[in-house]
């Protein structure tokens, strides 16, 4: 709708004090604490702030005080030091100490998604024109770092970097400040919390520079931000052109992941640096446990870059398909699931019985000789501890067993690639790759060191029968597999990947999460040197673009629609950006049915994909999001709610909504309910006229329920829609009630 919904954070967010009264009983072991301080209770006799700090950390200790690691100034106001017990317990006493956060470490959420979009280069109108392609909006991208000589991120036709651009080309290891360009306009690094942990790092390894060792950094960078590039592939597949989302956008990269994880200290000074430099979007494809918002150092650096203007998203996480499994959950953050896109890559397995097992794979070398068939063995009846063998880990495969034959391998433990090398390594010519019950039917593509296919949990077992049943036969089992290159236009699409995280969001319920879902399966983008396809050390191969799967490709696909919006329109907010997007989301597929569930193939919910699948041709004119009493209330795009049964027999709620005109000057909405399974749902007013651009109006929704018959503990969850339209836009906010029974 060409409405939108902002969200003002309603809240001073850091007004908690966190008491640790777990640190007596701690061991004595330091460990590293992000400190918060109340900023305008510096003494002026220390002239800086980090003055202050270190006199704060010298007044407790009388042998030498610990370092500061880093120190807050913009998101956050603070330091983060290496603390014993007893010294974060004589520092929490401090007045104006506000509180100690412990720090986590994260781990990241590991050509056609433009045009799946509906961005094309070819476009005269559109988002990419009106936003002239993201130029001289900046996205901070927050990850292992960037391999910058990628045509990528080229400069050609670019102009002067933008006046408001505060930030620097930090030089390092193999990264000369000269690696900066109009395209590349800021990198740094930030490893104190790294080290402060592990030691120093081990520079043969790694490098101590913004420069990417991983991969991961330089693909969602690519992803976000990247040029247009002609031509692009791996391995042979997904031939042709690479763009990212707002290939004129300015990139910054923020190196915080490194070969232990990313630490929250990192993280944190990392979020400080982007707000200070002058980003407008962040992206972070990172994430941990989830934790209360005042101990969750994302959610504390993403408020603070919100309250600045700056739009955060961020990967949910690649624990689906189960639930409750959503993380980087906090409501000014855009939660980011991951869909499938029109394209994949078919790799078949062909079994002795004559079965055609459908499999996925982007191996690029040479295949198996066309016509033959292999003998088949499955790894975990073939010696060894039986599970170890079956999961195909280091050292676990008999050589005399597996020579010569294609090995069914258990996915788990080890990377999927990594299997594949035990094969290779045991004399075995190739894998199938076998989902376990919990991956479900989702196939994930990998650039396999030798021939080797993924399939699906089903047919996996499938196979397995088959070997059972033919080695008792006078017919011993046998396979091959045909590889058919790249297949576009497939459906159904897109799909919730099996992988994508899930809700409800544990945190708050009353916020729904994820937010929406984007293409992140399959993803094709840049890919550093020195750095093999399959990420495994012992590959050699080398490949200007890599297909990569995970909410980490899904999350900057947002971020660079997000820079093309705020180019578009750059007075909207953070929230009204992040309404835009969820309020034009799609939940049908392009057969014109409710998007699946790839791990079941059944039907998907608003638990998967959130407000639905990105989407661009209608976001330039659209928006939604606000506040009121419960945090159901919060003014945001979707609307959620838990009863709590306790006997009663019918409950009810109510949610305000604060939406603004961004479309045509005098427009009229009219509501459509999509209603939730008996239960009551209206709307007040059921119309809305606007007068002018930039008004706004509010609209009340009710919900009523009567209780359903649970076992205690369990719960139930209903969904539909409050849709608003003109005749020429539409918006739609998806509306979730959840019933649940107490355990007494």
């Amino acid at each position: 709708m060409s409405l939108s919904i902002p969200i003002p954070i309603p809240i001073p967010f850091f007004f908690f004090f966190f008491f640790f009264f777990f640190l007596a009983s701690a061991s004595s072991d330091s460990k590293t604490f992000i400190v918060q301080v109340q900023p305008d209770s510096k003494p002026s006799v220390f002239p800086t702030h980090k003055h202050w700090y270190e006199s704060s950390l010298s007044s407790f200790s009388s042998d030498e005080p610990p370092p500061l690691i880093h120190t807050y100034n913009t998101v956050f106001h603070g330091f983060s030091a290496k603390l014993s017990p007893s010294q974060a317990q004589k520092l929490q006493s401090l007045p104006h100490v506000l509180a100690l956060i412990p720090e986590q470490v994260r781990r990241l959420h590991t050509t056609r998604s433009p045009e799946f979009l509906g961005l094309r280069s070819t476009d005269t109108a559109g988002l990419l024109k009106e936003s002239d392609f993201g130029s001289d909006l900046v996205i901070g991208v927050i990850d292992t770092g960037i391999w910058p000589e990628r045509q990528s991120f080229n400069d050609h036709d670019l102009g002067p970097v933008p006046s408001k651009w505060k930030g620097q080309c930090v030089a390092g290891e193999s990264f000369p400040a000269s690696s900066c360009n109009r395209k590349l306009i800021g990198a740094r690094y930030f490893c104190g919390g790294y080290e402060s942990t592990n030691g120093k790092m081990n520079q043969t390894t790694e490098f101590r520079s913004p420069r990417d060792t991983d991969g991961h950094g330089t693909h969602t960078a690519s992803i976000a931000a990247g040029r247009y590039v002609f031509p692009a592939s791996t391995l042979g597949y997904a031939k042709g052109v690479a763009a990212g989302m707002a290939p004129k956008a300015r990139l910054a990269a923020y190196k915080v992941c490194w070969n232990a994880g990313c630490y929250d200290s990192d993280i944190l000074a990392a979020f400080d640096a982007a707000v200070a430099d002058g980003c407008d979007v962040v992206s972070l494809s990172v994430g941990g446990v989830v934790v209360p918002y005042y101990l969750d150092t994302i959610a504390i650096g993403a408020f603070g870059a919100s309250d600045a203007g700056v739009f955060v998203s961020a990967s949910a996480g690649n624990g689906g398909p189960g639930g409750l499994t959503v993380t980087n959950v906090a409501p000014w953050v855009t939660t980011v699931g991951a869909g499938t896109i029109d394209r994949d890559f078919p790799a078949d397995v062909k079994l002795g019985n004559g079965r055609i097992i459908p499999g996925m794979s982007v191996y690029g070398g040479p295949g198996l000789p066309p016509g033959r068939m292999f003998p088949l063995v499955y790894a975990g009846s073939e010696g060894g501890d039986g599970y170890s063998s079956s999961l195909c880990l280091e050292g676990s495969l008999d050589k005399s067993l597996v020579k010569n034959k294609i090995v069914v391998c258990d996915r788990g433990i080890n990377s999927r690639a990594a299997k594949g090398e035990v094969v290779k390594k045991a004399g075995g010519v190739g894998m199938i790759l076998a989902n376990g019950v919990f991956d479900g039917e989702g196939l994930v593509a990998d650039c396999h060191v030798l021939p080797a296919t993924a399939v699906a949990a089903s047919t996996g077992d499938e196979i397995r029968k088959y070997i059972t049943a033919a080695a008792k036969s006078k017919s011993p089992p046998t396979a091959t597999v045909l590889f058919k290159g790249t297949r576009i236009r497939v459906k159904p699409a897109p799909v919730v990947a099996s992988f994508s995280a899930r809700g409800p969001n544990p945190e708050a319920p009353e916020i729904l999460k994820p937010d929406v879902i984007a293409p992140g399966l399959n993803i094709l983008a840049a890919w550093p040197d020195k750095v093999g396809p399959s990420g495994i050390p012992s590959d050699k191969r080398s490949t200007e673009f890599n297909i990569l799967s995970g909410t980490s490709m899904a999350c900057p696909h947002v971020s660079g629609l997000a820079a093309l919006l705020k180019a578009a329109h750059p007075e909207w907010s953070p929230a009204a950006i992040r309404s835009a997007l969820m309020t034009t989301a799609y939940t049908v597929d392009n057969r014109g049915e409710t998007i699946l569930d790839e791990s079941s193939g059944n039907t998907s919910t608003v638990m998967d994909f959130g407000a639905g699948h990105v989407v661009t041709r209608k976001l330039a004119n659209c928006n939604g999001a606000k506040r009121a009493g419960h945090s159901g209330n919060l003014n945001y795009p979707s609307l959620s709610v838990m009863f709590q049964q306790y006997g009663k027999q019918k409950m009810s709620t109510h949610f305000i909504r604060t939406v603004t005109n961004v479309g045509d000057p005098k427009s009229v909405y009219h509501v459509t309910i999509r209603p939730l399974r008996g239960m009551s749902v209206t709307v007040q007013p059921e119309k809305l006229a606007f007068r002018r651009v930039g008004q706004k109006l509010n609209f009340l929704v009710r919900v009523q329920a009567r209780e359903v018959k649970l076992s205690p503990g369990s719960s139930s969850m209903e969904s539909g829609s409050i849709m608003w339209s003109d005749g020429k836009h539409t918006v739609t906010s998806p509306l979730v009630v959840t019933m649940q029974q107490p355990l007494v």
